[in-house]
């Protein structure tokens, strides 16, 4: 059970790293001149990677997560998944955070077909939402409010 929860934090930190750089790359992608093709397409490059790569993380961290809810017994019958409001918020905050990794996934194709969607303010606020999500997921897991 700790080696689960060992490689669940490790895929989870590691897919985080990700969605913290990848925004951060849409920003310097929407400061790009006009006509500097070589900057623009070696950003873009960078970016479609990235969001390979994170995606590959992506995926283990939620099996994980979710073997992690079947061995402690959340998911079998007579378990304590629905006194647990903690891990009802949790869950929620994940699904957030899938939903925001397809999000990425959407303006980047928008970088792609050279159709920039928002100024590189907006990308630096967009950029602020994983710190959220990992900070109150964080918390509801550590401290277990309810």
């Amino acid at each position: 059970m700790l080696w689960i929860k060992s490689f669940h934090i490790v895929f989870v930190a590691s897919w985080f790293a990700g969605l913290f750089y990848l925004p951060r790359i849409f920003v310097n992608i929407a400061m790009v001149p006009e006509g500097s093709i070589a900057e623009h397409a070696r950003l873009l490059l960078m970016a479609k990677k990235l969001m390979r790569f994170m995606t590959l993380l992506m995926v283990p961290a939620l099996g994980l997560g979710v073997w992690l809810l079947w061995v402690d017994g959340l998911l079998g019958e007579g378990g304590g998944f629905s006194t647990q409001g903690w891990l009802h918020a949790k869950l929620f905050l994940v699904a957030l955070t899938v939903i925001y990794h397809m999000a990425c996934a959407r303006h980047l194709k928008w970088f792609e077909h050279g159709r920039p969607s928002h100024t590189h303010i907006w990308y630096r606020w967009f950029n602020e939402i994983p710190v959220l999500l990992l900070t109150a997921t964080v918390i509801l897991v550590v401290v277990k409010p309810f």
